[in-house]
């Protein structure tokens, strides 16, 4: 998953645009995206963000520069355990040559300071846009710790990592009629990212349109 590895996989798989959203960090996003502007990929900066109750939320920004200042902010506002990278493995920062530029010491999976109910409000303070990831999942997601997505978060999306499940889950959760819905691949690995099937209708392929297009109210 060096940047050149993760772009240009983009490249074949026929996407047009990709998000970077390393686990509590968007350090790794500045190469990236230097890579996607030398081969035609579009990538948005962003994160996952773990929530103080152990929610993952996608955190996405227009520019690198709001991007890194949420990373900052989170740096600083999450739990400190130095990483043991022969358990966890290397938290690497490259350049977009793939070559190491530094590495992360603490250990990027623990929860933050932020709680779900602050998380959408506080990424907007930084310029970006926040909606929860994979919310049919059994772990980590919003629906598995809180049993439901509260009005109050102001969430306008919501993230599916199986689009089979988006009929009993409405059923379940009505809020999810008046919300966004996206199917993101999550991917870890190379091996996990999709071919392109999945489109938005932009008024142009820039990163201002797509988040635009994620944080209104669903037509």
């Amino acid at each position: 998953m060096t940047p050149n590895n993760l772009v240009n996989m983009a490249k074949l798989l026929g996407l047009d645009v990709i998000a970077l959203t390393d686990h509590n960090t968007s350090l790794n996003c500045e190469a990236a995206m230097a890579v996607g502007d030398a081969v035609g990929v579009l990538v948005i900066p962003g994160m996952e963000l773990t929530t103080s109750e152990d929610i993952h939320a996608v955190c996405l920004f227009p520019t690198l520069e709001k991007a890194l200042a949420f990373s900052e902010y989170v740096d600083a506002n999450r739990i400190k355990v130095k990483n043991k990278s022969e358990i966890y493995g290397e938290q690497i920062i490259m350049n977009e040559d793939d070559k190491a530029v530094g590495e992360i010491e603490h250990l990027l999976l623990p929860a933050s300071f932020i709680s779900i109910m602050d998380a959408y409000q506080k990424v907007k303070e930084f310029g970006g846009i926040c909606y929860p990831a994979h919310i049919d999942r059994d772990s980590l997601s919003i629906l598995s710790v809180l049993g439901e997505i509260d009005p109050c978060c102001g969430f306008k999306t919501a993230e599916l990592a199986d689009l089979s499940k988006l009929d009993a889950l409405r059923q379940q959760h009505p809020i999810l009629d008046a919300m966004n819905i996206v199917n993101c691949s999550d991917a870890h690995y190379l091996e996990n990212m999709r071919e392109a099937h999945n489109t938005l209708d932009l008024p142009g392929l820039t990163r201002e349109a797509v988040l635009s297009y994620l944080d209104a109210p669903k037509q």
